[in-house]
């Protein structure tokens, strides 16, 4: 399924817009990465922990996406947001959602 942040295709005709479809992905984040990412801070380099739980966030929310706009028939889905946002007491959560429209191709 072609999933893009643009609102067209090149080259393809949108047939038919099927609606908006959503994913969403939260984690928690761990106290141990918390500590080895403070001192990564300090000392310079990147987090690999933080990396990683919002590569892994990104997937799942867009594999649930693409999963909607699979049982609605879509061929692809155009105009993809992603956003990122914190949540919880003392920002223990990581939130990624996604959201597009899921269309028909002709």
């Amino acid at each position: 399924m072609l999933i893009v942040t643009t609102d067209s295709i090149d080259g393809r005709r949108v047939a038919q817009y099927l609606g908006v479809v959503t994913g969403e992905a939260i984690l928690g984040v761990n106290i141990f990465r918390d500590m080895f990412s403070g001192i990564r801070d300090i000392v310079g380099g990147r987090s690999g922990g933080y990396q990683s739980a919002l590569r892994d966030a990104r997937m799942h929310a867009l594999a649930d996406m693409e999963e909607a706009a699979r049982e609605l028939g879509a061929d692809a889905i155009i105009g993809v947001d992603l956003d990122y946002e914190v949540l919880g007491k003392e920002n223990g959560m990581l939130m990624v959602s996604v959201n597009g429209t899921a269309v028909k191709l002709g």
